[in-house]
């Protein structure tokens, strides 16, 4: 999206000094600099002022600041500049087209897959934009948004939170017109207490919906199907367990675990079958449709665009090593549902021998060492071997680091198949490059 330097300082009510020049787009990382844009120095784990003139030198035409830098060139200054990014995404909201859809995606599970199947359904028919990443939080919202094309059609915004009110704030922001909520489990613990806060925070995203939006709920869930009462937009439901608006039939899997059904809507139904892997990918697809239906898309452009959709990295990637083995790379993150949808899919593969090496599920709080427990009773059940890489809630003998667990693994070939799962402190993605990396013998 393009700004005068005077709407941006009018924008974040900053000073402004220097040129008043077009900026086209919002970056926060200097590395990530195309040229044109407004860097954003955030302070974090690191100052974000200290990389300015590296910003500058990759081609950002202005930069927010909240200090004085020794860097020549259009800047403005603010007191906080992740206030002022906030006050950036809530501009760019207002510049959007009075009709575009702007879908706010959240859940304890699965919002960054919905975010890229929702992308791909959405793009068959309308100027689509949505984070390539999973951009869920105070930064990554108005990044999304201010990074938008100016004549986008829709918007697919995704949606953490690391307690009640975040969501509330980035709604206030984002104004999503539909809103899709995955699942509630108990994710982030650590941070939320118990499955119902979890819910409250997640039903944030349904309460700020204006009469004239979507609600779109995982009936499935009861306490996602509660959070109908708690909206003012129409209702609707997808699932596969209850009566609901959007279901699937006649589910089957191919040898890569892709699956295939009918999708069955109010808008009609249409045979289809999915570019993405794992039976839990069902429900994800059904959420992204009944979203993009809700928007306007048809069901034959659903079918179209599922069956061309691709995911943000590390997801349920299956390749094979040069030996012939299977490995199942879905090292993104981890917590007790994804992993367990995981070890389930990892079951279906045909395989005679099965491991799945597991990273630690971060931020479980005091429920994590049952919950580390409960997954491996779950593997031991479906026959898979765990691997625990610097993790020992899982009640079995842990390897350290990557190396360890490459050695405990030890050869492989045709008739293995590895998953690799863990949050992202655990860095397995590391493990899924070496073992595809290694040459046939």
């Amino acid at each position: 999206m393009k700004f005068r330097a005077t709407d941006i300082a009018n924008a974040v009510d900053g000073d402004l000094t220097g040129d008043d020049v077009e900026v086209d787009g919002v970056a926060i990382d200097s590395r990530l600099i195309i040229g044109g844009e407004l860097f954003v120095p955030v302070i974090a784990e690191r100052d974000g002022h200290e990389f300015v003139a590296q910003a500058v030198d990759a081609g950002a035409v202005a930069y927010l600041c909240s200090r004085d830098v020794d860097v020549d060139g259009t800047h403005i200054k603010v007191d906080d500049t992740a206030d002022a990014l906030l006050q950036l995404g809530r501009h760019a909201r207002t510049r959007l087209a009075d009709n575009a859809a702007v879908i706010g995606i959240t859940g304890s599970v699965g919002k960054t897959t919905v975010k890229d199947l929702t992308k791909a359904v959405l793009a068959t028919r309308f100027r689509t934009h949505a984070s390539p990443r999973s951009f869920n939080n105070e930064l990554g919202v108005p990044l999304t948004l201010t990074t938008a094309p100016d004549d986008v059609d829709a918007v697919v915004v995704e949606m953490g939170a690391r307690g009640r009110g975040h969501i509330e704030l980035l709604c206030g922001i984002a104004r999503p017109n539909i809103a899709v909520v995955t699942t509630v489990a108990l994710a982030h613990a650590e941070m939320f207490g118990t499955i119902e806060d979890v819910a409250v925070a997640k039903g944030e995203l349904i309460e700020s919906l204006p009469p004239s939006g979507t609600a779109v709920l995982n009936a499935d869930n009861p306490y996602v199907l509660d959070m109908a009462g708690r909206s003012r937009a129409e209702v609707v439901t997808f699932g596969l367990e209850h009566p609901v608006d959007v279901t699937a039939t006649r589910i089957t899997y191919d040898d890569e675990l892709r699956p295939s059904f009918t999708l069955r809507s109010p808008w009609g139904q249409v045979d289809l079958t999915l570019a993405v892997r794992g039976a839990h990918q069902v429900m994800n697809a059904l959420a992204a449709a009944a979203a993009a239906m809700a928007a306007g898309v048809t069901p034959d452009d659903v079918a179209q665009g599922l069956a061309h959709a691709t995911l943000s990295p590390w997801r349920m990637d299956l390749q094979r090593t040069s030996s012939g083995a299977l490995v199942l790379n879905d090292a993104y993150n981890a917590n007790p549902t994804s992993v367990e949808a995981a070890l389930r899919s990892l079951a279906a593969l045909p395989a005679t021998r099965r491991f799945a090496v597991l990273g630690v599920m971060a931020e479980l709080g005091p429920h994590g060492p049952t919950l580390h427990r409960d997954v491996a009773a779950v593997a031991r059940e479906l026959g898979i071997t765990v691997i625990a890489v610097d993790a020992p809630d899982y009640g079995v003998p842990t390897v350290s680091g990557v190396g360890g667990a490459l050695t405990e693994l030890g050869p492989l070939g045709e008739g293995d198949a590895v998953l690799v799962k863990g949050s992202r402190v655990a860095g397995l993605e590391q493990l899924a490059e070496k073992l595809l990396a290694i040459p046939a013998t």
